[in-house]
């Protein structure tokens, strides 16, 4: 993105003095949470195609519930063929404004036919399963845990690391590697993970009029148990042996 990133200490200085400064808008317990957004942005005034000489660094905070209505019931999603994410050699692996823009017309589209969100498929074989809109997609067999490898079109997000994390803390085999639709669609329970939506469980994936069924309420076993551990760890309720977590006053 030709963009000079924070250091960490400016980048973790500039977060707690944001949460303290929004401290009042954090929502009680099991109510929601303070969504922190790092954002960095070009502002020099120029309009020429090229890379901006000037940036500003700032921390976005709002309080907000789950990303998804359903809370931790189980969403209902549809594979997309058509409209695609992201391309390989392009920045689909970026938290950057445009990588939302192409969902766009796919997610309108999809919740007017009763669909939560959309799942993508990559760009080139149209077999392999990528992410939602804006959450990464894991899938549970036979007590191995699969999620799209990051080749350069899946965000690679802090939950979704985290998640892998405590699968293996907990003796789980987890494999990052492509996903086919036909794995998906076989798996024994599937759930998505995102900082705004933490882990949500997914019920029924739809692909080409083809609909599947995985739970009907709550989280499924597997899903159910990391979303405690990593919910425990961020409520102070177990132990953070990882140094994920840091207390403010």
């Amino acid at each position: 993105m030709c963009m000079p990133a924070p250091t960490v200490e400016q980048f973790m200085e500039a977060v707690k003095l944001t949460v303290l400064a929004n401290r009042r808008w954090v929502p009680p317990p099991n109510k929601g949470f303070l969504h922190i957004k790092p954002v960095l942005m070009g502002n020099r005034p120029v309009l020429s195609v090229k890379p901006a000489l000037e940036f500003t660094f700032l921390i976005f905070a709002t309080s907000m519930g789950n990303n998804f209505k359903e809370g931790l019931q189980p969403i209902n999603l549809v594979i997309e063929n058509k409209i695609h994410r992201a391309v390989p050699g392009g920045a689909g692996s970026v938290n950057a404004i445009g990588n939302y823009a192409p969902v766009l017309k796919a997610q309108v589209e999809a919740k007017a036919n009763g669909f939560c969100d959309v799942l993508y498929l990559d760009s080139v074989h149209k077999r392999y399963v990528e992410q939602t809109s804006t959450a990464n997609i894991f899938l549970v067999k036979d007590k191995i845990i699969s999620t799209p490898a990051l080749e350069g079109t899946v965000l690679p997000g802090v939950t979704r690391k985290s998640i892998i994390e405590i699968a293996q803390s907990q003796g789980y085999q987890v494999e990052e590697r492509p996903v086919l639709i036909e794995e998906l669609l076989e798996a024994d329970e599937v759930f998505c993970t995102g900082n705004a939506v933490c882990l949500s469980p997914i019920g029924i994936i739809t692909y080409m009029g083809k609909r599947v069924s995985y739970q009907e309420t709550g989280l499924g076993g597997v899903s159910e148990q990391l979303y405690q551990a990593l919910s425990n760890i961020q409520m102070g309720l177990a132990e953070d042996n990882r140094g994920w977590t840091v207390t403010l006053k």
